[in-house]
C-alpha cells in the first residue's frame, strides 16, 4: 500500500509562543545590550559572553539557565548574572560557570545560587573539569529579605569537587566576599593585573575599621601573587583564556609533543663547579621539558622552590625543584606549603612527578622556627608518603639532611633515583658536620686561619666520600647520568609507567592552601 507524500506547509514564521522565547533569549546577548557592553569595555574588560566565545570551541556551548531572572521583583538582569554551561575547550569537554559583572556587579543571588547548585551537581556527576570566572561582589543585599535557605549549596559543592575534577578559577576584575570564596576553592587561580580580590570588600572594611579604600588598594593582584593566593598572574583576559587552555591540557593525558626539543647540551654547564655558587633551576626545567610547555605556579611565593606543570614528549609531568637563587634552596615554612600542596594536586589527578633536588636542607634559626616549621615541613612528607602517583628524582647537587627526604630521595621510594656528576649527599652540610664530629680537634687549633683551613680540609674530604660516583658505588643512586641525557632519562621513566586505572571516586582532596 503506497503512501502519499505530505506537502510541507508554507513557512509562516515562528508561532507567537516561540517568538516570545527567542526575543527573551536575544535580550541576554551582548549585541542587544550595547550600554552594558560599552560600560564593561570602558574599564578595559570583556563581558563574560565574550570570554566564553574566546575560550569555548565554536558551536559547543550548551547554556543552562539563560532565561533565569532575579527573585527580587524590582530587579532585572539577563541570566540573573550567572552564565553557565557545558562545552569543549580544544576538543575536551568542560563545564564553565561565570558571573556577569554587567548584571548588578556580578553579585550572587537566590536564583543564581540555585543555578550554580544545579550546575555544580552536574559537573560532579559528569566529571567535567570546571572553569570558574569569579568576578563579582558577593551576596546581593537586595535579597536579604528572601528565604535563601534552600539555595546555599554552592560553596559546599565547590569544596566537594576538590580532587574529583580539575577546577581553575579566573579573576579579571573586582572579586570580593562570596565570589572570592569560590575563587579560593579552586585548585588553581589565575588573575589579571587589573584584578582586585578580598574576602571583605571596601564597605565592610570601612564599617569595621573606619578605613576607606578602593578595591584595588585593598586587594591588588600583585599582593595576592606574592602571598600565594594567586597561582598565575597574567596581563589581561585574553592571556588568562590562553592560560586556562594551557592549564586544562595537563589534565587530559598525553598529547602532541613539541616539534622542537630544548637544548639539552646546555644542562652540562648549568650547575657551577663551585658548590657555593647559585644558578637558576628554571633553566634546568627548560632543558628537560618540551619547548614552551612549562606553566609555573606561584612563582613569586616561596621562591626557594619552583613548582611547575610541564610536558615531556607531550606527557604531562609535575616538576618540584629547589631554587638555589633564593636562600640557597633551603626549605622554610612557605616553601613547605608550596611543595606539599603541589604534590597533592599532581597526585589527585594522577600526574607523574619529577623532583629536582638541590637543597642544604631545612632553613635554620629562631625566626624560621617561630613560623611553625616543625609542622609546616612535615606537610611535605605527609603529602609525599601518602601519594601513589609515580615519581622520579634527579639529584642536581646538594641533598642534605631532611631536605633529601622531602625532595624525593630513597626514603620516599622514587621509581628512579639518579644524580648528576655534581650530586652530593650528607646528613647535613659538610662544614656543619665537621664542626660537630671534629669539635675537639678544631678547638685545639689556636690560630683562627689555620683552624678554618683544617675545617675546609676535613669538609672537602667528607665531600669527596659523598660524591655522585661514591654514592653510586655504594648503590645509593640508581645511576649517575650525563646532564645532557636528563630529558631522555625522564622520557624513559614516563614510558615505563602503566596506564592510569579508571577511578570511580575521588583519590584525595587538595588543600586550599
Amino acid at each position: 500500500m503506497s503512501r502519499k507524500k505530505s506537502t510541507p506547509a508554507p513557512d509562516e514564521g515562528p508561532r507567537p509562543d516561540l517568538t516570545r522565547v527567542l526575543e527573551a533569549k536575544a535580550k541576554t546577548l551582548d549585541e542587544n545590550r550595547p550600554e552594558a557592553l560599552a560600560k564593561r569595555a570602558a574599564t578595559g574588560h570583556q563581558t563574560i559572553r565574550q570570554n566564553i566565545t574566546q575560550l569555548i570551541d565554536p558551536d559547543s556551548f550548551q547554556e543552562y539557565g539563560q532565561l533565569a531572572e532575579p527573585a527580587y521583583q524590582k530587579l532585572t538582569g539577563p541570566a540573573d548574572g550567572l552564565v553557565m554551561g557545558t562545552g569543549m575547550v580544544s576538543g575536551a569537554r568542560v563545564g564553565f560557570m561565570g558571573y556577569d559583572y554587567t548584571v548588578h556587579a556580578g553579585t550572587q543571588s537566590i536564583i543564581n545560587h540555585a543555578k550554580a547548585d544545579r550546575f555544580l551537581h552536574l559537573v560532579e556527576s559528569l566529571r567535567l573539569p570546571l572553569v570558574l570566572w569569579a568576578d563579582g561582589g558577593g551576596w546581593r543585599p537586595y535579597e536579604n529579605n528572601i528565604n535563601s535557605r534552600d539555595y546555599e549549596e554552592t560553596f559546599a559543592m565547590m569544596a566537594q569537587l576538590s580532587g574529583l575534577v580539575p577546577t581553575v578559577g579566573v579573576v579579571s576584575g573586582r572579586c570580593f566576599a562570596g565570589n572570592a570564596n569560590l575563587a579560593g576553592l579552586c585548585d588553581t587561580l589565575i588573575a589579571t593585573r587589573k584584578a582586585a580580590l578580598g574576602m571583605g570588600g571596601p564597605p565592610l572594611v570601612e564599617a569595621a575599621l573606619g578605613i576607606t579604600l578602593t578595591p584595588e588598594e585593598l586587594g591588588p593582584a600583585e599582593m595576592h601573587e606574592a602571598c600565594g593566593a594567586v597561582d598565575v598572574l597574567v596581563d589581561d583576559e585574553r592571556e588568562a583564556i590562553d592560560c586556562v587552555r594551557r592549564y586544562l591540557s595537563f589534565f587530559l593525558g598525553p598529547g602532541r609533543s613539541s616539534d622542537e626539543a630544548p637544548d639539552t647540551a646546555a644542562l652540562r654547564r648549568l650547575v657551577p663547579e663551585n658548590p657555593r655558587r647559585a644558578y637558576d633551576v628554571r633553566k634546568v626545567i627548560e632543558g628537560i621539558a618540551d619547548l614552551d610547555s612549562v606553566l609555573e605556579l606561584r612563582p613569586r611565593f616561596a621562591r626557594a622552590a619552583v613548582t611547575a606543570l610541564a610536558k615531556v614528549q607531550g606527557v604531562p609531568v609535575g616538576v618540584l625543584a629547589n631554587q638555589p637563587m633564593h636562600q640557597a634552596g633551603a626549605i622554610d615554612s612557605p616553601t613547605s606549603d608550596k611543595l606539599a600542596r603541589f604534590i597533592q594536586l599532581c597526585d589527585a589527578h594522577d600526574i607523574p612527578m619529577l623532583y629536582l633536588c638541590d637543597t642544604p636542607g631545612l632553613m635554620v634559626g629562631p625566626e624560621v622556627e617561630a613560623t611553625a616549621l616543625v609542622r609546616h615541613s612535615s606537610r611535605i612528607l605527609n603529602a609525599a608518603v601518602n601519594a601513589t602517583t609515580p615519581f622520579m628524582t634527579v639529584i642536581l647537587r646538594k641533598a642534605y639532611g631532611l631536605g633529601q627526604y622531602m625532595m624525593g630521595a630513597l626514603p620516599l621510594k622514587p621509581a628512579l633515583l639518579v644524580g648528576w656528576p655534581t650530586a652530593e649527599f650528607g646528613a647535613m652540610g659538610f662544614e656543619g658536620a665537621v664542626k660537630i664530629t671534629h669539635k675537639a680537634e678544631l678547638e685545639a687549633i689556636p690560630d683562627k686561619k689555620a683552624r678554618l683551613e683544617r675545617e675546609r680540609e676535613l669538609a672537602d674530604g667528607l665531600r669527596a666520600h659523598n660524591t655522585a660516583l661514591g654514592l653510586a658505588g655504594r648503590y645509593e643512586l640508581d645511576d649517575v647520568i650525563d646532564p645532557a641525557d636528563t630529558r631522555e632519562v625522564v622520557i624513559r621513566f614516563l614510558g615505563s609507567l602503566p596506564p592510569v586505572p579508571p577511578r570511580t571516586g575521588r583519590k584525595r582532596t587538595i588543600d586550599n592552601w
